[in-house]
């Protein structure tokens, strides 16, 4: 575990480490097979979230923890995409936009899990670097994972936001190449939104019991 935490190489005065790089380049796959709404993006970010995992164990206590519970939503988005294999007609699922409810549900989540996530690494400081901002990337990208694992387009919304506060303060802690790939991120993420938001106005909608087709 710790040749993962060594340098790889520098980039711009950057050290970029082996963990680092390798972790979230398995991450922008993961985001690229989720644009193509692949069952294997899940694997992925599984496999993504276990580099992780094992670079920072025994490290970054509060850093690894987070990496166990993206591999649960991960487990979690295989199920759910495996369930609905073929709503869209073409053996993958169909993206759709949440209901107001659950659009409420996720904002709410995503909020008071910041808070209570922040205040637990306030009050244990060597679980988090930097708190708030920590704890916001981390509930964010949990609410992003379970809300493209139902298939929502909102997901892109949220990583998008998640990508807002993740290049900086990647950068300010000397996760360099984390930052370029939020970089990166965020273009696909734009490109990924327009596809699933035109993909989930042309899916077909549920017909109700008894009315005509």
């Amino acid at each position: 575990m710790n040749s993962l935490n060594t340098e790889a190489f520098t980039l711009f005065g950057q050290h970029i480490l082996w963990s680092d790089m390798t972790g979230n380049i398995l991450g922008l796959i993961g985001l690229v097979l989720g644009w193509r709404r692949s069952l294997w993006s899940w694997p992925v970010q599984f496999v993504s979230g276990l580099v992780l995992f094992a670079a920072f164990y025994g490290h970054l206590t509060g850093s690894a923890g987070k990496q166990a519970v993206v591999m649960v939503v991960a487990l979690y988005g295989f199920w759910q995409w495996n369930r609905g294999r073929g709503g869209a007609g073409d053996g993958h699922i169909s993206p759709r936009f949440a209901s107001r409810r659950e659009r409420a549900a996720l904002v709410g989540a995503a909020a008071i899990g910041t808070v209570a996530v922040a205040l637990l690494f306030t009050a244990f400081p060597e679980l988090s670097w930097d708190p708030w901002p920590d704890a916001y990337i981390f509930v964010g990208t949990v609410v992003a994972m379970y809300a493209q694992a139902k298939g929502m387009v909102e997901f892109w919304f949220a990583w998008l936001l998640v990508d807002l506060v993740g290049v900086p303060l990647n950068f300010a802690n000397g996760y360099a190449f984390s930052g370029f790939v939020y970089v990166i991120y965020g273009a696909l993420v734009l490109w990924g939104m327009r596809d699933w938001w035109l993909r989930s106005r042309k899916s077909p909608r549920p017909v109700l019991e008894g009315a005509p087709a």
